[in-house]
């Protein structure tokens, strides 16, 4: 940095500061916004890049409109590309209160260049004319409340594109304006007008033919995260102006453009105030300006956290005796400035001509922590000797070849209070802090990180309630009503029940009615009903509270069972077993448990007794056949590495401290399951808590893919990665899903659903949670990633394997560098649905939803969100979904995979 000048004291009546200003920022507590629940889904119908009009008017105004028209207050329309088609085109647009637009990330809404679709009327709109304002805007919010623009996609205002019927861009047109002293008439982007709490969210403005966004009259703004990109040479584009307008924030955005990146103006309607700008960054365009209308008065504004880099002018206050007013309480603080010919610019003869009496006065103007890196003009230019301007400074830093421009201002030093003057300069170079500005700058981010959490309309939302979810039984795509209401159980109401079996690990056992391991009354259970003529009747046992270390089997059943404790916290059935465990050690650990149980249970035991290794689905310490099954009040534990804390614990061979366990494996394989529900059809856990790591919780469909639905009221499920997976129906209502946070990412759910099934895994009125540790606290983890089962080789993406293929086959197999996936696993694509939730901070706040696997690796599948993701998948892999996978088209309406509904994020 260069040599360093200060501010020194310029000419006018000196005075002490005595009163601090009022606060200075938006009165509302701001965080940022959430999306709206979505009330219809209107796919794109033309091609992506630009769109063109044409003398028949834009194609989808009339649809959007509609749309727009029938939605519900506090819900939005949602605009989505669809098999391959992207952009939409319209004319100007009407929204109505209570209602957003949101636009999914490869989506842009362009806007019209027929002058017809804005014209107000009298025929001038796409003239120039000494009145000006003969275009409709794009957009318009007229006395709405919680109305807003939200998503990842881009609304292009087409500004530099040729009017249709002219030889002229409307960028060319107002540049003409500007020649021949008349005015433009062109259409603003998006006008709010008398409105309340208004939001802007992540969406892309670019390309306005005049104003992007302006406010008129508005209580409460909120644009977070979004950027605004117009060439620098576009006349008249400001970014955002606030006029008479209250409670505005502007954060965590990127503006760059052909006018003021964000003009504050208070005008005849009015004040504007309370107004906090934090964390954003300008590029091109005339700065963070007030004015030049501030005879309605402008006070109380926060720029905080600011870089400009490029602009034209950097902090400015304009206005002159035509339209001026009283502007205070105004505080710039962490500012970095480079490359802009004028960093600080405080005019009250902004118009030089001007004529009038409403004198500008600017007061308690205060610059704290300010940088500018570069020369440029330094202008603080007071009204008079009378109208003095007062600016307070607390380490402001200029650049030494800079000039000043300096008449009638009082500069005051803010860290001691006292006038600044030749022996008390306003800066003392000492405690300015030269490092701030080091990490200020930051480059306009062409290539946004896409929010990706699609949301239901209302209609599809219905679509996963409790009562439809559970409703259907068959196999996937022929499933037919069958009605389930787990909620009518006795368990669900905390009845007495009346036990046929109990187990007490402390009572002296019968082995008839009283029992100490819970396995023994099962398979007591299974006994009595081979003998019973009444099958059917539901069987009840009661587990008393204490630690049962034991593996529980449960067959198919001719009368469903119930196990049921009083106190989940003190009731638990645990082992400890993993997916690398020989079949010798299972033996020798559980054996004696099966010596005497039922032929049906010795069968699930012998079944995986002689394995080389159990793998991941012979480790269920719950293990769980019987259609009908419900728990309630229990824990179960998989205790594997629950000692330590850690999953990953990994034990190298020959060093273990049981000796064979491990078999020749290096490292210790992490699955560990605490139940596994095996085509269980109408399993209910009630109040019951799943404890593990990795793949906690596992549910299976039948045989056949045939649907298996399982219910989980008040349940609580932790692990560390994929910990509830697996092919069923599965809904979680009330419960608690908790990510113990060792691993350095992490997936809750890894459903694996049949791309013909009508439902995966729904959650709702759920908490996602963590414990605490640095890890989970990183908003990295994920709700789910979609298990792609059985695959062996990936047909997408490219695998750096020399020669490498995956084509379409009869089985899922790879030797490098060539395998074959089967079209049944390419259509286990995996669904999942959370509503009315509460998501953790562990959760990624952009991408909830993750890939499977790392792109360009072996099991590698991009996030699916619906079957038009997996179409366009397979359309550019290597495998012809109509010639190969014999499919007539995309599936038509198309289906869910991911999506919410009115989640809150901690």
């Amino acid at each position: 940095m260069n040599l360093l000048k200060t501010l020194p004291v310029i000419s006018g009546a000196l005075m002490a500061l005595h009163v601090a200003p009022a606060s200075a920022q938006d009165s509302r507590q701001v965080k940022e916004p959430q999306a709206p629940a979505i009330c219809s889904v209107v796919p794109a119908q033309l091609e992506s890049g630009k769109a063109e009009s044409t003398e028949a008017r834009a194609p989808d105004t009339g649809r959007l409109q509609a749309a727009i028209d029938a939605c519900q207050s506090g819900q939005a329309v949602r605009l989505i590309s669809r098999n391959g088609k992207a952009a939409f085109l319209s004319g100007a647009l009407q929204l109505r209160s209570g209602v957003s637009i949101l636009l999914d990330a490869d989506v842009t809404l362009y806007t019209s260049t027929n002058p017809k679709d804005f014209d107000r009327g009298n025929g001038t709109c796409g003239t120039n004319d000494d009145k000006g304002r003969g275009c409709k805007p794009f957009i318009t919010a007229e006395r709405t409340q919680g109305s807003g623009i939200y998503g990842d996609g881009v609304i292009d205002g087409q500004g530099g594109e040729r009017i249709l019927g002219k030889e002229e861009s409307w960028w060319q047109i107002a540049r003409r304006a500007q020649k021949e002293n008349n005015r433009q008439n062109v259409p603003r982007l998006l006008e709010v007008n008398q409105s309340d709490n208004f939001t802007l969210h992540r969406i892309t403005l670019r390309n306005s033919p005049n104003f992007h966004v302006t406010l008129n009259q508005v209580n409460g703004f909120t644009a977070w995260g979004m950027r605004i990109d117009t060439p620098a040479t576009a006349r008249n584009t400001d970014g955002i102006d606030p006029i008479s307008s209250r409670n505005i924030t502007i954060a965590n955005s990127y503006i760059r453009t052909g006018d003021d990146n964000v003009a504050i103006k208070a005008g005849n309607n009015g004040p504007t105030e309370n107004i906090t700008i934090r964390n954003n960054h300008f590029y091109s365009g005339h700065g963070m300006s007030i004015g030049s209308e501030t005879n309605g008065g402008v006070s109380n504004v926060l720029v905080d956290n600011l870089s400009m880099d490029g602009t034209t002018s950097g902090l400015r206050i304009k206005s002159d005796i035509s339209r001026g007013g009283l502007v205070q309480n105004i505080s710039y603080r962490n500012v970095c400035i480079r490359n802009v010919k004028a960093p600080i610019d405080f005019d009250t003869h902004y118009g030089k001509d001007a004529k009038g009496s409403q004198i500008p006065q600017y007061k308690d103007i205060k610059l704290e922590h300010v940088q500018v890196l570069t020369a440029g003009r330094i202008i603080l230019q007071g009204y008079d000797a009378g109208h003095p301007m007062v600016v307070r400074l607390q380490d402001v830093v200029i650049d030494a070849s800079s000039t000043i421009q300096r008449e009638h201002v009082q500069l005051l030093n803010d860290a001691s209070g006292k006038t600044a003057d030749a022996g008390q300069p306003g800066f003392n170079a000492e405690s300015a802090n030269p490092k701030q500005c080091e990490q200020a700058f930051a480059a306009f981010p062409d290539h946004v990180v896409a929010v990706k959490r699609p949301q239901l309309d209302a209609t599809a939302a219905r679509e996963f309630s409790y009562a439809e979810v559970l409703k259907y039984a068959g196999t996937p795509g022929n499933e037919q009503v069958a009605p389930w209401d787990p909620l009518s159980s006795p368990i669900a109401a905390n009845p007495d029940l009346l036990p046929e079996y109990v187990v007490d690990a402390s009572a002296k056992a019968d082995d008839v009615h009283i029992f100490n391991r819970v396995q023994d009354a099962v398979s007591r259970a299974m006994a009595d009903i081979d003998k019973k003529t009444d099958k059917g009747k539901r069987i009840y046992i009661l587990v008393k509270p204490g630690t049962y270390r034991e593996l529980v089997y449960v067959p198919a059943t001719d009368s469903p069972i119930t196990l049921y404790g009083t106190d989940a916290a003190k009731t638990k059935i645990s082992a400890n077993l993993d997916a690398a465990l020989t079949g010798a050690v299972y033996q020798s650990r559980f054996a004696s448990q099966f010596n005497k149980t039922h032929t049906s249970i010795t069968a699930m035991y012998e079944s995986l007794k002689d394995r080389p290794a159990l793998g991941t689905f012979g480790t269920g310490v719950l293990w769980v056949k019987s259609r009908g099954f419900e728990a309630k009040n229990l824990t179960v534990e998989n205790a594997y590495n629950k000692d330590v804390g850690n999953a990953r614990a990994d034990c190298p061979a020959g060093a273990c401290p049981d000796a064979g366990v491990y078999a020749q494996t290096q490292m210790v394989h992490h699955q560990a399951l605490a139940v596994m529900l095996d085509g269980a059809d109408k399993t209910h856990f009630d109040g019951v808590r799943m404890l593990g790591f990795q793949d906690t919780l596992y549910m299976k469909s039948g045989a056949g893919g045939e649907t298996a639905r399982y219910f989980f009221n008040h349940a609580y499920v932790e692990g560390d990665v994929d910990f509830i997976f697996g092919d069923a129906t599965a809904y979680f209502y009330q419960s608690e899903i908790k990510a113990l946070g060792d691993r350095g990412n992490a997936y809750m759910a890894a459903p694996s659903t049949n791309i013909n099934s009508r439902y995966g895994f729904v959650f709702d009125h759920c908490r996602f949670t963590h414990d605490g540790s640095a890890n989970s606290l990183a908003g990295k983890f994920h709700l789910a990633r979609q298990w792609f089962h059985n695959e062996r080789c990936t047909p997408y993406g490219v695998v750096p394997v020399a020669g490498y293929d995956c084509q379409l086959g009869q089985v899922d197999v790879y030797t490098a560098p060539n395998g074959t996936i089967t079209k049944k696993t390419l259509e286990s694509v995996g669904k999942m649905v959370v509503m009315n939730s509460v998501i953790g901070a562990h959760i990624h706040p952009l991408q909830p939803w993750s890939d499977w696997n790392k792109y360009g690796t072996l099991p590698y599948r991009p996030a699916q969100y619906s079957s038009d993701d997996y179409w366009a998948n397979l359309k550019v892999s290597k495998i012809d979904p109509v010639k190969q996978l014999g499919y007539a088209g995309p599936m038509t309406p198309s289906r869910v995979f991911l999506a919410e509904l009115n989640n809150t994020d901690e």
